[in-house]
């Protein structure tokens, strides 16, 4: 049985749930290494006291059954209804589902209505803080896809530097990452990757466009890769040219806030606490309105998991958690300065998944 599994049916015991049930395609894909992107079919994974069966397309039901550590695995066509098929198995089962267990950040109403009625519980228990907590801790397979990852966020920040010459768009760089990625067999990035120029990394969500990239401005790369079913996030923002020396302290301080929070990692501290640290260096530095988001969040599976590293949050730091630290200065219509790194906890510190240097970088005279 997939470890992680284990560890849900002893955690949720205490609950007397008479049913679990969890359609998120990359928590069944943690929890019975079956990765798959459904789309709008069903796919989900159905627990049962110490039992537990599969039920996917069936599209994919051969690929589940030659990889999932569920063995019971149920699977329809699309021209049939999956709730007539499932509402079969359960009562294959012969139990009474009046108490079960949901994800209720994730299920759909249609879904939870259709859940309801095969099942006729009278009560429903949100349990995504028992996933998130059993996702929280990684395991040293799972550090180690992160590793390769944080290896790859790397290569492609070296691809997008290379790139960048005068006249460029912010759509083309990122063409070229996500092009040269997948001829090194990177088939998915993390999220949509983020390249925006000078004053257009003022918004911190910005969309690369057809902007141009000119001499003596700031580049902005927020990306990751999915490896092994892991993701990586990354940012770093690089001088193309000579930048003017009020920009280049506003890159100090950003700079300043981000490794002292990062040296501040170990087990013990809280969330909040890391988030002050960095933030307390950009307030003192006159920019604490234009730090405008949390410090960082969780990574693993997907890119943003718990926890949130916020103000006034109070969770405790632990060792084998992951997380990214990306404090942030944004001036509308003039500049943006992110830097992160996501991070593995230690027991006396953290390591980084990503490794590109961190000081202000004139990737144009580095091509000279």
């Amino acid at each position: 049985m997939n470890p992680a599994l284990q560890r849900l049916k002893q955690k949720i015991q205490d609950q007397k749930l008479d049913l679990i049930y969890i359609d998120n395609p990359n928590l069944i894909g943690y929890f019975t290494d079956f990765e798959s992107e459904p789309h709008e079919r069903l796919l989900a994974l159905f627990i049962i006291d110490n039992e537990e069966f599969l039920f996917t397309p069936f599209l994919e039901e051969s690929d589940a059954k030659n990889v999932s550590t569920v063995s019971d695995i149920i699977s329809y066509k699309d021209e049939e209804n999956p709730w007539k098929i499932i509402q079969t198995k359960l009562e294959s089962y012969g139990n009474s589902f009046q108490k079960i267990g949901i994800m209720e950040s994730n299920l759909t109403v249609d879904r939870y209505k259709q859940l309801l009625a095969v099942t006729n519980a009278s009560e429903t228990v949100d349990i995504s803080s028992t996933l998130q907590s059993i996702q929280l801790i990684k395991s040293e397979a799972e550090f180690n896809k992160m590793t390769i990852a944080g290896k790859m966020a790397d290569k492609a920040l070296e691809i997008g530097a290379n790139a960048l010459k005068v006249g460029i768009s912010e759509q083309a760089v990122v063409a070229e990452i996500e092009y040269q990625l997948k001829k090194l067999g990177i088939s998915e990035m993390s999220f949509q990757t983020m390249v925006l120029f000078g004053d257009h990394a003022g918004s911190p969500h910005g969309t690369p466009g057809s902007r141009k990239l000119k001499e003596n401005e700031l580049v902005l790369f927020d990306l990751g890769v999915v490896a092994e079913g892991y993701t990586s996030d990354v940012t770093r923002t690089f001088a193309f040219g000579e930048v003017s020396s009020e920009i280049a302290s506003i890159y100090e301080v950003v700079l300043k806030a981000q490794e002292k929070a990062q040296a501040a990692v170990k087990p013990g501290i809280t969330t909040g606490e890391l988030d002050n640290i960095a933030r307390t260096v950009i307030e003192e530095a006159g920019y604490g309105d234009y730090f405008t988001h949390r410090l960082g969040h969780g990574l693993g599976k997907t890119v943003h998991e718990f926890p949130s590293l916020s103000k006034g949050s109070t969770m405790e730091i632990k060792e084998g958690m992951c997380f990214s630290l990306e404090p942030g200065i944004y001036i509308e219509n003039k500049v943006g300065i992110r830097i992160e790194d996501c991070v593995y906890v230690t027991a006396d510190g953290c390591i980084p998944f990503t490794t590109t240097r961190k000081t202000l970088t004139n990737v144009q005279s580095q091509k000279k």
